[in-house]
């Protein structure tokens, strides 16, 4: 019996976990090979729509459905909490003291939010990565009237890379369709020297930055908030003063690998190879989506293309072969929308060795967005796209 081990139930370990058991459908049936995936909640949530919670279109009910619903009847869902790995004994510890042993072990662990990082960061800087999060800054949009808003990006990595500057187009858009755009300044704040950080992305933002009246920051890596003097510091010495403060928290990788001595702290990214998703040059052990050190969007969308080479890697190794195909090796595939405000959006298709030619804003690419977020439970998780 092979034993193929999958922790995390997000997009990447879902996706994985199927692909992997279509591949090895023969192995399955013969008692040959089992596919499980651990999750510590059984419940597979949408994390793009957090975003728009925040933004007043998405209600966190409708982001959540039962993983177990998700999975190819092959696949074995165990709902736990992974608390220790043994690389050199091939075993995974459980919170409820069980402990399962793996031939093949596929990371799709994802990424936390490290809020507290940053001194009174939880008390005065609103975010939209999570659902609770995304409520309340809704309630905070809901309660401006006017003053100053800023925008930036708290630490890098983070998850969803144009989701902060999708969030200033849309609060400018919303506050000039309630009249309050002459009563709001508006700054946004990028950690590097330019609005994105892929230049052919940047060059297409910045200057709708520019149009809607956002002032850009360059070089301001937020390292205090003052909440009495309402500032909020950056590294270089910049302050600025805000009314409403959204920052991206900083995020890591799961403390389970770097306990594992498999992520080095204190970041917890995965050193996985660009080609075939190993980890640490370990022949069995692979990571995909938000767990890696990768120069890649951490997305749902890189896990979607990630996955199918995970599946055909895991599944030569069973079968005693050399990965084969199209998805032998994964070459940094990555596609995703981009909102703009005022119902139009653009397109990111990009790879290692081509960048981003985003065309130019409009309603299609922001409709479409809309359909994929309305359609991923019945093709993404499932492998059907």
């Amino acid at each position: 019996m092979k034993r193929v081990l999958v922790l995390g139930g997000g997009v990447g370990g879902t996706l994985s976990a199927n692909l992997i058991s279509r591949q090895l459908k023969k192995e399955i049936a013969a008692g040959k090979a089992e596919v499980t995936v651990v999750d510590s909640t059984g419940q597979h949530v949408y994390q793009p729509g957090f975003m728009y919670i925040a933004m007043g279109g998405e209600s966190a009910q409708k982001l959540v459905r039962p993983e177990r619903g998700l999975l190819d009847g092959r696949v074995n869902l165990v709902v736990a909490t992974a608390t220790s790995i043994d690389v050199d004994g091939r075993t995974v510890e459980l919170d409820n003291g069980d402990r399962l042993g793996y031939d093949q072990l596929v990371l799709a662990t994802g990424s936390r939010i490290v809020p507290e990082r940053i001194e009174h960061f939880s008390e005065e800087a609103h975010h939209f990565y999570s659902p609770t999060a995304a409520k309340k800054l809704r309630s905070a949009l809901d309660a401006f009237t006017g003053g100053t808003i800023v925008i930036g990006i708290a630490g890098m990595p983070y998850k969803c890379p144009p989701a902060p500057l999708e969030v200033a187009f849309l609060i400018e858009s919303e506050l000039r369709e309630r009249g309050l755009r002459d009563k709001a300044t508006l700054h946004y704040c990028s950690p590097i020297g330019r609005a994105f950080t892929i230049e052919s992305v940047s060059e297409m933002a910045t200057p709708i930055l520019e149009e809607k009246g956002i002032e850009l920051h360059t070089f301001f890596n937020v390292d205090e908030i003052d909440p009495a003097a309402k500032l909020v510091k950056s590294l270089e010495g910049e302050d600025l003063h805000y009314d409403l403060l959204i920052l991206v928290p900083p995020h890591a990788g799961a403390q389970l690998v770097i306990d594992a001595g498999l992520a080095p702290a204190p970041g917890g990214w995965l050193p996985t190879d660009r080609h075939t998703l190993k980890v640490g040059g370990r022949d069995n052990v692979f990571a995909l989506g938000d767990a890696t050190d990768l120069p890649l969007s951490k997305a749902g969308s890189t896990a979607h293309f990630e996955a199918p080479v995970v599946a055909e890697q895991v599944a030569a190794n069973i079968q005693g072969r050399k990965p084969a195909g199209k998805h032998a090796s994964y070459e940094g595939r990555v596609m995703c929308f981009f909102e703009v405000g005022d119902g139009k959006g653009t397109l990111l298709q990009f790879d290692y060795d081509h960048p981003p030619k985003p065309p130019k804003p409009n309603r299609v690419w922001h409709l479409g967005k809309i359909v994929f977020n309305k359609t991923y439970w019945r093709t993404v998780p499932k492998g059907r796209v």
